[in-house]
């Protein structure tokens, strides 16, 4: 391969995903110190997937333990939305096969807004079955945020199709007579909820979104909800709008009576 230039090298190192490849190791013996580099950088991406990938499959212990017990369909659900101060909560339920294979899957939370773009409709289009629940800021100040997750969580269980035979929850109690696995934190442990994570909050942030084209004023694309510097401004000046939650604070600080 020494008759090769870097360039080409660098293409053929960008299709190689085996550290213990022959290639690789025979172009660590080339002389060139481009090459040397290219090596280094495919090692590293090599190690780096490696590494996504292990992740990955130790995510997914979780729905293969139940699906050695014969078990066919495990949903995992998870929510978004409990801590802003306006717009709804948001729960997401999703039953994945068994070959599903998007490994950049993780909590929501770890992924940039551009990677659950693209990750969403991706798991949709790979999932057995997806529900959404929401409850809006009217019935979250009738139950409380607890109850209103508790009750967007049942929505969106209740919504799949088929009905799974065990679901996987992030640390919560979903009213539904079907067995439950709760997990502290389960959206980085298991990647059925990983998966409901990413469906909750793509759609939870797209709401919010259209929510801002009636009230500019208060940020809503960036901060959904939440309760922001500038968020915070804008109830002071203007008073809660009709998808504020009147019940928390400062909300109820900055009404208009």
């Amino acid at each position: 391969m020494k008759s090769q230039t870097i360039s080409e090298i660098k293409q053929l190192l960008a299709g190689i995903d085996d550290l213990d490849d022959p290639r690789i190791i025979e172009l660590t013996s080339d002389p060139r110190k481009g090459v040397q580099l290219a090596v280094k950088a495919a090692e590293r991406r090599i190690s780096k997937y490696r590494e996504a990938v292990s992740q990955f499959e130790n995510r997914f212990k979780y729905e293969r333990s139940f699906w050695h017990k014969g078990l066919q369909y495990i949903a995992g659900v998870d929510e978004v939305g409990r801590g802003p101060l306006a717009g709804p909560v948001v729960s997401a339920a999703v039953i994945l096969p068994h070959d599903f294979d998007l490994i950049e899957v993780n909590d929501s939370k770890q992924l940039t807004p551009a990677t659950r773009a693209k990750l969403a409709p991706k798991i949709r289009e790979e999932a057995i079955s997806i529900g959404i629940g929401s409850v809006d800021n009217l019935g979250i100040d009738q139950l409380n945020i607890y109850q209103a997750t508790r009750v967007a969580m049942k929505q969106a269980v209740e919504s799949l199709d088929p009905q799974p035979e065990e679901i996987i929850v992030d640390a919560m109690q979903i009213p539904v007579p079907i067995e439950q696995t709760r997990l502290i934190k389960g959206d980085a442990k298991s990647i059925s909820v990983s998966a409901a994570s990413i469906i909750a909050k793509v759609y939870r942030d797209h709401l919010m979104d259209e929510y801002a084209e009636q009230y500019p004023q208060y940020d809503f694309p960036h901060n959904a909800g939440y309760g922001t510097a500038k968020h915070l401004a804008a109830l002071k000046e203007f008073g809660p709008t009709p998808i504020h939650r009147m019940t928390f604070s400062p909300v109820e600080k900055f009404s208009r009576k």
